[in-house]
């Protein structure tokens, strides 16, 4: 399962340590102009050594493309695209050839496949994530001619969460702090606390929201493809992706039905909208018009620079102390990730709508 999406299809490739990470997106409509510098700029906001925040790696992450594009312009065939590893320091993970790292995938993969590749995890590393960024940022270049927009940030790291919601924001700041927080004071509060989680060479896990602006009503199936079903199955494909809900989500269960439900009234343009957006844009897993918004909550990385006790292959108990270069929080560096992946989906329900109705 190495494909993601119905008509608007990536495939991923590649692993930490080989040669490169690359893919081919298939079901691109033709004739979109191609925005290199804009794809290369969202690799940039995952790629590795952006600030201190994040870990010391350095790699530019060059995206190639070998097909799918014309005079700077989509053909409607599969792209084909390359990004080359040029940073690999495999000797760091030599002392975990033999062993499990604690609530990584090694055991786990070596239980499905019988081996692993033990340097950086493999395919199970979050550098697989390159390929989805590419894809997403030529998503992202298809719904903009949609008037459709989708912006995440980080709203929560540890205990320290950004009060309000995204109405409350001017969400174009997200790239003023290395935390891409929109909220400065907050920003810093999140900024103190993973240093300091780093200092003591441990981790921190946190939550980013995101919000997908203009999307159309009628998007989404009715019953095994609903799409906050398509979102959360693709925000629960990110790497250290623990949970996921949409508009209230847990937050609205103690209310009454009566509080809960969105009104509709006329819109004063001929058509309808609600007066409250509990819903999350979504009701029937079919967008409303409405903004879709959602919270992805992300674990601890679960590599921490310090001893554990684990257990060798054959099953026989030692300790393990990481070596590397590794993120103290992977939130920042997550964000254009949950972007990635809300615009894929988007746009791939939003070619499947166009199947529905004449």
């Amino acid at each position: 399962m190495n494909t993601f999406g119905n008509i608007f299809r990536l495939t991923t490739f590649g692993e930490s340590h080989g040669a490169g990470i690359g893919g081919v997106v298939d079901g691109m409509p033709a004739g979109i102009e191609v925005d290199v510098e804009f794809i290369q700029a969202q690799l940039a906001r995952r790629r590795p050594g952006q600030s201190r925040l994040t870990t010391a790696r350095k790699e530019e992450d060059s995206v190639e493309f070998l097909s799918g594009i014309f005079e700077g312009r989509t053909t409607g065939c599969p792209i084909g695209f390359l990004v080359r590893n040029t940073n690999q320091h495999s000797s760091d993970y030599e002392n975990m050839r033999g062993l499990f790292r604690p609530s990584h995938a090694d055991y786990t993969y070596t239980a499905k496949y019988g081996l692993r590749d033990h340097r950086g995890g493999g395919r199970s590393s979050a550098r697989e994530t390159i390929s989805r960024v590419v894809g997403g940022a030529l998503a992202t270049l298809a719904l903009r001619q949609l008037g459709i927009t989708v912006r995440a940030y980080t709203s929560q790291v540890g205990d320290i969460v950004l009060p309000g919601t995204y109405r409350d924001y001017d969400l174009t700041s997200i790239e003023d702090n290395p935390v891409r927080c929109p909220d400065d004071r907050t920003a810093q509060r999140m900024a103190d606390l993973i240093m300091q989680v780093k200092a003591d060479g441990d981790t921190i896990g946190g939550v980013i929201s995101c919000v997908i602006i203009g999307c159309p009503a009628g998007l989404g199936e009715p019953a095994f493809g609903k799409l906050h079903a398509a979102l959360g199955a693709a925000m629960l494909s990110i790497n250290a992706v623990k949970g996921f809900e949409y508009g209230m989500g847990f937050g609205g269960m103690h209310l009454r039905g009566s509080q809960q439900n969105d009104i509709f009234v006329p819109d004063g343009q001929g058509g309808i909208t609600t007066l409250t957006n509990r819903s999350g844009g979504i009701q029937g897993g079919i967008s409303n018009g409405q903004d879709i918004y959602f919270r992805v909550a992300f674990k601890p990385v679960a590599t921490v620079l310090m001893e554990q006790p684990t257990v060798t292959e054959d099953g026989q108990p030692t300790r393990l102390t990481a070596r590397g270069r590794h993120d103290a929080c992977v939130l920042p560096r997550a964000v254009p990730v949950v972007e990635a992946m809300a615009a894929m989906v988007i746009l791939d329900y939003y070619l499947m709508n166009r199947a529905t109705r004449l």
